[in-house]
């Protein structure tokens, strides 16, 4: 004799039991969301560190006293020299790969240039690894014996992640990291002004808003810190705002740095310069949300239809199709 199930169903599915399953998702995305919010770190914590390793090491001489040295201040070490060799034997690396590469990983916040030689060997080897493997399991192994032309698209996939893999995670690591800082650039540019207007130096009022900043932009505070760490030690101090639009991939950041530069050269007003660029910036911010706002209504036209109308029909019919299914019974 068949039990029936004890509460309402919809479809042969336990309603009280689907119920169930999706308040206890619920609750525990509730106690996760308590959790972070609760136990927020500092996130200058270790970008602090980094910068006084770095203030530390400009202290004892790594930078060197005439310009061409410092612009070529690495740390190499036997690997990445070894890996340098090797592609060069093999003709695959070339000084304009080199460039990008570190062009790139600036971009992203990382600061070893030693990195760009390795990520460009992994860009040569990769392929050849994860394309050996792939085509191993695919056509020797038959990990799917009923694919016959689909093989080919999987192997020419896997071919292809592997190669533009790695790229790919450090331009979109890149692209958060400049929409941080773009967030950020119009209130540092205001209190760059309070600071300039206050009397400060450029270097004492770029680590001062670093400070001021640092929990709330911390990619913009990072940048803004080491321009301050640079602008002490350096020599030329232009050349610590080149480096700074060398590490930003953001418009507005070069615009700031040419204006620092020229205030530098011709002896401007600074205050009133970087006051016209903040508020230039904060109408672009403000005319870049409301094209989003503008754009939201087209945008969510397919969640619409997809996700809250179906929800929405469960909702006034799930009853009546209850009610129906029990009277049948």
């Amino acid at each position: 004799m068949m039990q029936t199930p004890a509460g309402p169903t919809l479809l042969g599915v336990d309603i009280m039991v689907v119920g169930s399953i999706l308040a206890a998702i619920a609750a525990v995305a509730v106690l996760f969301a308590i959790y972070t919010a609760v136990t927020i770190s500092d996130p200058m914590a270790k970008r602090v560190k980094a910068l006084n390793a770095r203030r530390e090491e400009l202290k004892a001489g790594v930078v060197t006293a005439t310009a061409k040295k410092r612009q070529s201040l690495t740390r190499k070490s036997d690997t990445t020299e070894k890996v340098k060799e090797q592609l060069g034997r093999m003709k695959v690396l070339q000084d304009s790969q080199v460039r990008e590469m570190r062009q790139k990983l600036a971009w992203a916040g990382y600061r070893n240039q030693e990195v760009a030689v390795i990520l460009i060997a992994l860009r040569a080897i990769l392929p050849i690894v994860v394309g050996g493997f792939a085509f191993v399991m695919l056509y020797m192994v038959e990990i799917y014996p009923d694919w016959q032309m689909k093989r080919v698209g999987a192997l020419a996939l896997v071919i292809f992640l592997a190669y533009k893999g790695p790229e790919i995670v450090l331009k979109n690591k890149a692209t958060k990291r400049t929409d941080a800082i773009r967030k950020g650039l119009p209130d540092a540019l205001d209190l760059l002004v309070i600071c300039a207007e206050a009397g400060l130096t450029v270097d004492a009022a770029f680590n001062r808003v670093a400070k001021e900043l640092g929990r709330a932009y911390p990619e913009l505070g990072d940048e803004f810190a080491l321009t301050a760490i640079e602008l002490s030690f350096l020599n030329e101090r232009k050349k610590a705002f080149d480096n700074l639009a060398f590490r930003v991939n953001l418009e507005a950041v070069k615009g700031v740095v040419t204006t620092m530069v020229q205030t530098e050269r011709y002896g401007t007003p600074l205050a009133s310069a970087l006051r016209v660029l903040s508020a230039e910036f904060r109408n672009e911010r403000m005319m870049r949300a409301e094209e989003k706002a503008a754009r939201l209504p087209a945008i969510m036209t397919v969640p619409l239809i997809m996700f809250i109308l179906p929800v929405l029909f469960i909702v006034i019919l799930g009853p009546a199709a209850c009610s129906i299914t029990a009277a049948f019974e």
